[in-house]
């Protein structure tokens, strides 16, 4: 595989969000360890089944992959190590929570080779901070992002917006703080109400959080971040490489518990019980409980809505020698039926405007 991504996925947090869906818990050590020893069967499956697993870039995602301790992540880098080839990757990156990251552990994943960390920042606004439920204050936030950044690393930070109360004086204060702190890359995430979650059972609305997106498209560039894809904004050459593989139809393996993967146009994910998950990898090897072969209609039609998440859009002669013209055809005829602001046609490529980006969901789902 000329490209390949992996994702590993550490389904452990000190406290679950009242919003977050993802497969996450709160578990003791001895878990934590036990579950490592399980993701080192899947990783050695898989590096069976493939001959090899060289990853153009690689994804520590979760969960909190900082809630491990040292020790657990020699145990994981070892087990990477043993089953990757890293000779070849560009990216390592790991997610991690301000309140969990410590300096520790940014020397240890300096020599382990992570490259870039990716911080659950969320806000600087501590009232904000409190209504999200997360465990750190505004001032840890800022120390974590300042200590990531002095020990070398190409540091992202998550924001959200559309929160209820959260005015654009709030948000703009945030993102001014944002772009002094020495970050390379800055992801936003609207809050969603997810079936499930705590915050499922309060009954509040949601503001439409148009206002705050908009403040961004208009003051990040200003800042040198440029909006590279619908959430994400990042100084030049500093893109997310393992995201944007993703984006561009590039094969990636997932490992752990509910992650995804796609390969050769198979589409795959993992057991999402932590139990469940840990049983299926020490009977089988792997966790699979879904797996889907795309048709190529259908392969097309998610290629373009992926591609179309990013400024530089569908390049057409790449996506006509993939998919076929006709496939080339229905994305043009579904975009004729939106307003043409909200999109450009050249002959070299087809792309959202800003415009666009703004509803970019409306749009997708017409697509598929």
């Amino acid at each position: 595989m000329a490209e390949l991504s992996v994702y590993i996925h550490v389904p452990f947090c000190e406290r679950k969000c009242p919003y977050c869906a993802f497969a996450s818990y709160a578990r003791g050590s001895g878990d934590k360890d036990f579950y490592l020893g399980r993701l080192e069967r899947e990783l050695a499956f898989w590096r069976s089944r493939l001959g090899e697993i060289s990853a153009s870039t690689l994804y520590a995602g979760g969960g909190t992959p900082s809630c491990l301790s040292v020790s657990q992540w020699e145990t994981l880098s070892g087990i990477i190590e043993k089953n990757i080839d890293l000779s070849a990757c560009t990216e390592f990156t790991v997610e991690a929570n301000p309140n969990s990251l410590t300096r520790e552990l940014l020397s240890f994943w300096k020599s382990a080779g992570v490259s870039r960390v990716s911080l659950g920042v969320q806000s600087f606004d501590d009232n904000e901070l409190n209504f999200l439920g997360r465990l750190h204050d505004s001032r840890r936030a800022l120390e974590a992002v300042e200590d990531a950044v002095e020990a070398g690393f190409s540091v992202n930070a998550d924001f959200m917006f559309g929160l209820p109360k959260q005015t654009l004086s709030k948000w703009k204060n945030t993102l001014e703080k944002a772009v002094n702190l020495g970050l390379s890359h800055i992801s936003l995430y609207q809050l969603t109400i997810e079936e499930g979650t705590p915050f499922a059972s309060r009954g509040f609305e949601l503001p439409e959080g148009c206002e705050q997106y908009l403040f961004a498209q208009e003051y990040l560039p200003k800042h040198g971040f440029a909006q590279y894809e619908v959430a994400n904004f990042a100084l030049f050459g500093k893109e997310s490489r393992h995201n944007l593989n993703y984006w561009r139809g590039g094969d990636y393996l997932g490992a752990g518990i509910s992650a995804s993967g796609y390969l050769d146009r198979v589409r795959y994910t993992n057991e999402s019980g932590f139990e469940e998950y840990c049983a299926l990898a020490a009977e089988k090897g792997t966790a699979v409980v879904f797996r889907e072969e795309l048709e190529p209609c259908a392969s097309a039609r998610e290629a373009s809505v992926l591609q179309l998440r990013m400024t530089e859009g569908i390049n057409r002669e790449k996506y006509r020698a993939k998919y076929g013209e006709g496939a080339e055809k229905y994305v043009l005829s579904v975009l004729e039926n939106f307003p043409r602001d909200l999109y450009s046609v050249t002959p070299g490529r087809i792309a959202l405007t800003q415009a666009g980006m703004r509803v970019a969901n409306r749009i997708w789902t017409e697509l598929v």
